[in-house]
């Protein structure tokens, strides 16, 4: 019996969906969620409060296999970072919406807005 407990618990856990980190911006009625262009976020939400833009370079690398073993080779990359942020007013927390080379990346909850 107990075995039979330990297998149905664990099949479960198996069959239950894995649920990763979405960014979901809410403007009212309307969302913009994960990998929604800039273009998109302004029709559903508007005009942000601000707006900060920085870019940031960062290597990657690549790794090869031919004949003679392999190589990595090692290469940068510049990225263009957005801040947006939406004050929904008083009653609810403010809203960073972060955008990685136009495309929504990541939503922030900040203070309560004004």
């Amino acid at each position: 019996m107990r075995a039979l407990l330990l297998t149905l618990t664990v099949s479960t856990c198996l069959l239950l969906p894995v649920r990763g980190e979405a960014a979901t911006l809410r403007c009212g009625n309307q969302l913009a969620s994960d990998g929604a262009s800039k273009s998109d976020v302004l029709m559903r939400c508007g005009e942000p409060m601000a707006k900060e833009s920085r870019t940031e370079t960062v290597g990657e690398k690549t790794r090869t296999r031919d004949e003679q073993g392999g190589s990595t080779q090692e290469h940068t990359v510049q990225k263009t970072i957005e801040e947006w942020t939406y004050n929904f007013g008083p009653s609810r927390l403010m809203q960073v919406a972060v955008f990685e080379n136009g495309r929504l990346v990541d939503v922030r909850s900040g203070g309560y807005g004004r």
